[in-house]
């Protein structure tokens, strides 16, 4: 059992490593399964940077949401579950900045932005509303974001066929993590938490897909 001055220790470094650091998937790229795809006009691989760069913000929010939560828990099994969950967003971290690369792109100006917001969100839930607050946050943010990736899936250049398995794998993985937090005992948000989670969500994937 870690110490509350451990935990404290360990959020941070996880905070360092989220936004300073290389990271490392633990799974193989789902993008080195799929067939190569078309060559990329310019205007579309514009559109799969931007998109790529508004999931993988989304991933930034995820590990600050799963870090402060694991953080403001007093229940082990709760910390483990959202631990274990934040390791799956790390390999989505890995992937989406893999084919940022890949095609010309660059991660959001404003991470640390997004992050310190996340954490303080996530702080928050698991501060006021006790583990099944803290798990139904997770449920709700969790179909939300997969909703927000099947619309990808949509807007996708047809022929971007790795970026089109990552957010495939990514969204199967989001469905997972509600799933396993619905099962632990998630009570449901009141619909004006779930409404500004949408509203604050509109907002940054607006702006991440410019900046």
């Amino acid at each position: 059992m870690l110490s509350p001055s451990d935990r404290l220790l360990a959020a941070a470094d996880s905070t360092l490593r989220t936004l300073f650091a290389p990271h490392q998937a633990s799974r193989p790229n789902p993008a080195a399964k799929a067939p190569p795809g078309a060559r990329l006009s310019e205007t579309e691989q514009r559109l799969s940077g931007a998109l790529m760069r508004v999931n993988h913000v989304g991933e930034v929010c995820a590990q600050a949401l799963y870090t402060a939560q694991a953080l403001a828990t007093s229940d082990p099994a709760v910390r483990q579950s959202l631990e274990a969950a934040a390791r799956d967003e790390t390999d989505h971290l890995a992937w989406t900045r893999e084919r940022l690369d890949q095609v010309g792109d660059r991660v959001s100006l404003l991470n640390p932005l997004w992050y310190a917001g996340a954490f303080g969100i996530g702080l928050l839930a698991g501060r006021v509303g006790g583990e099944r607050f803290s798990l139904g946050f997770v449920v709700e943010t969790e179909r939300q974001v997969e909703a927000h990736l099947a619309s990808h899936m949509d807007r996708l250049p047809a022929g971007d066929a790795p970026s089109r398995a990552i957010v495939a794998q990514m969204k199967e993985d989001e469905a997972r993590h509600a799933d396993e937090a619905l099962h632990a005992g998630a009570a449901p948000l009141p619909a004006p938490v779930r409404g500004l989670m949408r509203v604050a969500a509109r907002v940054m994937t607006t702006v991440a897909h410019r900046i």
